[in-house]
């Protein structure tokens, strides 16, 4: 079964790191990239950057920006492909953000 893993982190939480820190954390996440169970991923520019796009009432509305201000804001995900919710857990663990006060959701894909 497919899964998407969200990776969230604070913003602004990368910059704040040492060099060594970061480099460590750039590590990790090239040591999942070279695991056989993920399918693909991407890291997303900053929220900043966000265009949000709204149809109401036949009218097309744009925000510069994400919708909601929140603490947290999607940097990333990876699409995977595992057994069970079990593996996905196991792999979205390994995932720097989830215990530098990130959340990594998992979803799973659907298939039609």
């Amino acid at each position: 079964m497919q899964y998407a893993l969200m990776i969230y982190n604070e913003s602004g939480y990368f910059e704040a790191l040492s060099d060594a820190e970061r480099d460590a954390v750039y590590a990790e996440y090239f040591a999942l990239a070279d695991d056989e169970r993920l399918v693909s991923g991407a890291q997303l520019q900053p929220a900043e950057t966000a265009t949000s796009v709204r149809v109401a009432g036949g009218r097309t509305l744009m925000t510069d920006g994400p919708f909601a201000d929140t603490k947290e804001v999607l940097g990333g995900f990876f699409l995977i492909e595992a057994a069970n919710l079990d593996e996905a857990i196991e792999l979205a663990e390994r995932i720097p953000a989830a215990r530098l006060g990130g959340a990594v959701e998992i979803r799973p894909v659907v298939r039609r």
